[in-house]
């Protein structure tokens, strides 16, 4: 996560896209003919989801306005 950190905001939605496409590929090829170690498609959505969680974050640090709004739980 630090590695992550510390790319910029441009590295970061470069290796979002290059990430996205090799999660295509393996899946292609996982469809075609399995693939030896399977968890790289489950590594490679983990890491996705960790490189969009950390442009969301810079996103929200540069405009707090853009945060949703939590919803209060009412009880009955």
């Amino acid at each position: 996560m630090n590695e992550i950190r510390e790319l910029t905001t441009k590295e970061l939605r470069e290796m979002v896209n290059d990430q996205k496409q090799r999660l295509a590929q393996l899946r292609l090829t996982h469809a075609i003919s399995p693939l030896e170690n399977v968890h790289e498609i489950r590594n490679t959505k983990r890491l996705i989801a960790r490189l969009l969680t950390e442009l969301r974050q810079r996103e929200l640090a540069e405009n707090p306005q853009l945060r949703k709004p939590r919803k209060k739980n009412k009880k009955k």
